[in-house]
């Protein structure tokens, strides 16, 4: 990996940038229904060195694995469930110092067609994508459901595209089976809307096979980075990301990151790698991105852990792109509908 890779600190401020410390669970880039997991969490934690150095001593000394790296699913075995509950507890490391974004991959996968193909016409995004995820697959049937999710996740796709007709065609012979089905519901209401919007689908399309490197509208990483940037920079001092090799965070979309935050505060003030293994900031934040998205798949799978649920809680960003209400509520506090896409 290049220099470049490593320090890309290429903004500048009177103001020392705050240090958060990153790693992310769940990726699996684009694919993101019918993947490893349902659910993206993206950590960021601001400890020092010397504190982070002895919790993981701690947690070492708690568990007592032989492993040379420990990983969140050492802490999420049953038999290590007072080492987590510690590690998440107002006692723990991080307590008041960490952050998680949480990404319902289902739901975005909605509201990015939906915001594709429905914003020119004025009506409101995130409310539709509510109602159509929410509705749904009560009223479509869970198969059909299904499968709008996995040809909604085709034609988003910006990578590994295969013929070029294939995933737009599919993805409207299947609005023209789903809409004279779902007729005279506000889910029909909005699947017509969809399927009216051919045009906006081809010129995608056509816009990303003419440029593969366009930022991808369906990897939950790039928003997600995006809101931790803008959450641990609210009181106005500008954001250093450190995160965990991704190669996922290539140049050019670091570069996109930045541009988002090239205003007069300059929030983000650059981003660099490291590797997990030599800095137990990142493997802190490693624990968290992995204990989060296991605890909020459960929740909203209906198989939730009410204390673990709560341990988490304090933690969750309220722009996590969620769309169940039920987990929401238990998770944390639900943003404004337009902010939930």
């Amino acid at each position: 990996m290049t220099g470049n890779r490593r320090d890309l600190t290429q903004l500048v401020s009177t103001v020392q940038p705050l240090e958060v410390f990153c790693d992310e669970s769940g990726s699996d880039g684009e694919n993101l229904i019918g993947g490893n997991t349902d659910v993206f969490a993206h950590a960021g934690v601001r400890v020092s060195l010397e504190s982070v150095a002895d919790s993981i001593q701690e947690i070492r000394n708690r568990i007592r694995s032989p492993a040379e790296e420990y990983k969140a699913n050492h802490l999420l075995r049953g038999k290590h469930r007072s080492t987590l509950e510690w590690t998440l507890g107002p006692s723990g490391p991080i307590h008041g110092n960490a952050h998680v974004h949480l990404t319902d991959k289902a739901f975005f996968v909605v509201g990015r067609v939906v915001e594709l193909l429905v914003a020119e016409t004025g009506r409101p995004t995130g409310t539709l994508a509510l109602t159509l995820y929410r509705e749904g697959p009560r009223t479509v049937g869970g198969e059909q459901w299904q499968a709008f999710l996995e040809s909604s996740n085709n034609l988003m796709r910006t990578k590994n595209r295969w013929d070029a007709r294939t995933p737009v065609d599919s993805f409207f012979h299947l609005l023209d089976t789903l809409c004279p089905a779902s007729a005279g519901s506000q889910v029909g209401e909005i699947l017509e809307l969809l399927r009216r919007s051919r045009p906006l689908a081809d010129s995608f399309w056509a816009q990303s096979l003419e440029n593969p490197t366009m930022i991808p509208s369906l990897d939950p990483l790039i928003p997600a980075i995006a809101q931790t940037v803008a959450y641990w920079s609210r009181n106005g001092r500008p954001v250093s990301i450190v995160h965990d090799e991704q190669n996922a965070l290539t140049e050019e979309r670091i570069a996109w990151l930045k541009d988002q935050f090239s205003g007069p505060q300059r929030r983000l003030a650059g981003v660099r790698f490291v590797d997990s293994r030599s800095d137990p900031r990142v493997q802190l934040a490693d624990f968290l991105a992995g204990v989060a998205r296991k605890i909020a798949s459960d929740e909203l799978n209906g198989r939730g852990d009410r204390e673990l649920t709560a341990l988490l809680r304090p933690y969750v960003d309220s722009s996590s792109i969620w769309g169940d209400d039920r987990s929401r509520h238990l998770l944390g506090p639900a943003p404004q509908d337009d902010q939930a896409v």
